[in-house]
């Protein structure tokens, strides 16, 4: 359910309120000073790979700090499972029924990239910088004032003529020596992390920022053999070396084997057989993301500490989410792209300083969406989100508000491929109801979210749920016409 603009006035009624309570309102950040933004996304980072959020494994520190101090939301879904649909759903709070990107070719028209976050902000006085992955088709030339973004997938290591930059990934037994020559060379990740610094360094004096900044990690390598799909910083080699990640929920054969022969058939386990088809490839793989993301979180704590440097760390407000989850061997799986909640639910986390001591390190369990994310930045900069904006500010939830929320979402995924089979569904509070659109007569999933959070049992088949099913399939037809 969304809220109206009436509470949106009273969630920033209500922050405010906090503030003076706080006593702050004498302070650099008093709440009548716009805050600045730092908005982090990772790319193909699925929402239990944080300390924060329960991993007892991965190694988060910085990450880990900003949600103590900030504001966790459990239940952050995409939309859509793949990158560059997603990022438009991001730039635009819109639905992909909506906005259209349904490719990695299409750019958004001049109009609609007008209305997008970074746009409004800049028109609204703020400074604007983009890093990273733009992810629709070419970045925009004029949009930002600091623009270091590509795109496609660019590379974690220069290739070089005459070298091969992923060597030290393979097994081997002069390996050690493979990758203490290639920890001499600059990761991806630190790149980037060198290019926030300086945007850091250049912000004027007198205008409020917005920096928008799009890791390619933890994503993998595309064209990479088995052991070098997860290129990490080779500097972080002997992370997590003496540990043994556990073995992923349904990863038994006999989930794999219960599926159609078109999933069977899909992408999504031809990248299995390249991650994770034996044990060794399990723990090298999954070890791999987990350096990967473990760069990040150190780019996380150099960006955190500039900020206190130059005296920015008062008013600046960072938020860190993924651009769609990842399956790690589920089902016989690698990759996303279907609605399964391993390859939707993502991380989120808010960090406000202007919060007062009692609002932060907070959980909320309300249904969080990628879409609710340029809201949330424009209401945070007190721009008006546009009427064609579909998510929710999240705003009033950091401030500790409570207002009528939604308590189920639609999922689109309509990238065409040959074998990434279509589908759409629909998840509420106590069922999920998948639909592989292109499949003749339809293909169908229905689980039990609340007794079966695993998704381990497809109810769709099942007598005693045909009523759930037609009910989730009522909703399934009136959200697909709701959402464009």
């Amino acid at each position: 359910m969304h809220y109206t603009k009436s509470w949106r006035l009273l969630g920033a009624l209500i922050a405010a309120a906090a503030f003076h309570v706080a006593g702050l309102g004498d302070c650099p950040c008093r709440a009548a000073e716009r805050p600045n933004v730092i908005f982090l996304l990772t790319d193909d980072q699925r929402w239990d790979t944080l300390g924060a959020m329960g991993n007892p494994i991965i190694q988060t520190p910085h990450l880990d700090r900003l949600a103590a101090e900030g504001v966790v939301f459990d239940r952050c879904f995409v939309t859509t499972s793949i990158c560059m649909t997603n990022r438009a759903c991001i730039f635009t709070g819109q639905y992909a029924a909506r906005h259209g990107v349904w490719d990695f070719r299409t750019r958004f028209t001049d109009d609609q990239l007008a209305r997008t976050y970074p746009a409004l902000l800049k028109r609204a006085g703020y400074y604007v910088g983009f890093i990273g992955k733009w992810g629709v088709g070419n970045p925009p030339d004029g949009l930002f004032d600091y623009n270091e973004g590509w795109p496609g997938q660019n590379q974690y290591y220069p290739r070089r003529k005459g070298a091969d930059p992923f060597e030290y990934l393979s097994p081997g037994p002069d390996r050690a020596d493979r990758v203490a020559r290639q920890a001499k060379e600059v990761h991806l990740t630190d790149r980037m992390g060198q290019q926030a610094l300086a945007f850091l360094d250049g912000v004027p004096a007198d205008r409020p920022f917005c920096l928008s900044f799009s890791f390619k990690a933890p994503h993998c390598q595309d064209g990479q053999p088995a052991f070098r799909q997860f290129p990490y910083d080779a500097k972080l080699d002997a992370l997590y070396r003496d540990a043994t990640i556990p073995a992923a929920p349904l990863s038994d054969p006999a989930f794999f084997d219960a599926l159609p022969e078109f999933l069977k058939a899909s992408e999504n386990r031809r990248r299995w057989e390249l991650r994770f088809a034996t044990p060794e490839m399990y723990q090298h793989s999954v070890k791999s993301y987990y350096r990967l993301i473990t760069g990040v979180d150190l780019v996380v704590g150099k960006i955190v500490a500039r900020l206190k440097e130059k005296g920015l760390d008062g008013n600046t407000v960072i938020i860190f989410s993924g651009d769609n989850g990842f399956y790690l061997g589920e089902r016989g799986m690698a990759g996303k792209w279907f609605p399964h909640e391993v390859s939707i639910r993502v991380p989120l986390v808010i960090y406000d300083p202007r919060l007062p001591a009692e609002r932060r390190g907070t959980r909320r369990r309300e249904m969080a969406l990628s879409i609710d994310l340029a809201p949330t930045m424009l209401e945070m900069a007190g721009v008006e989100p546009p009427e064609a904006m579909q998510g929710c500010s999240l705003a009033p939830l950091v401030a500790g508000a409570k207002p009528p929320w939604r308590s189920e979402f639609f999922y689109e995924h309509l990238f065409q491929h040959e074998r990434i089979p279509a589908c759409e569904g629909v998840r509420d509070e106590h069922y999920k109801y998948i639909r592989f659109v292109d499949q003749d007569p339809p293909y169908e999933e229905l689980y039990d979210l609340r007794n079966d959070p695993n998704e381990a049992h497809d109810l769709a088949g099942d007598p005693a749920h045909a009523g759930a099913l037609e009910r989730m399939r009522a909703k399934w037809a009136r959200w697909r016409e709701q959402v464009k």
